[in-house]
């Protein structure tokens, strides 16, 4: 399955074969890249070794390309990114930015998949947010 991923700002796009790039501020200002694994679920991180935060640091997360915050409005503890699939759909992306947390959406007009354990975090104030 083809997939891409897209800075929702500048439309770069932001994977390396099954890596998603992005640019990171930690909260006592350390700058690195981190990769994630670009299949949803999939919570495997990639960094440098001298690139250190914490588990429960709130991460600032930005397009490595225009350097956008990819901070989301649905909520200020997640990121958007957009997915494109081999269809060519269009697909909103919403992860915690809260390092070790699990939490995905993966959202396309009223239709919601939902990925990873601290998601229920989440998932009521983004089913209000959306207007179902």
């Amino acid at each position: 399955m083809s997939l891409s991923y897209l800075c929702p700002h500048c439309k770069g796009y932001l994977a390396i074969e099954d890596c998603v790039l992005l640019s990171v501020r930690t909260p006592d200002h350390k700058v690195g890249l981190i990769s994630l694994h670009s299949e949803l679920g999939n919570y495997s991180v990639k960094k440098d070794s001298g690139f250190n935060y914490k588990e429960g640091d709130e991460l600032d997360l930005f397009c490595p390309i225009c350097h956008a915050e990819l901070a989301s409005e649905l909520h200020d503890k997640l990121a958007r990114i957009i997915m494109v699939d081999e269809n060519n759909d269009e697909y909103e992306i919403f992860f915690s930015r809260i390092a070790g947390e699990q939490s995905t959406f993966k959202i396309i007009g009223e239709t919601m998949d939902i990925y990873g354990d601290d998601s229920a975090e989440y998932l009521d104030f983004i089913n209000l947010s959306m207007n179902f």
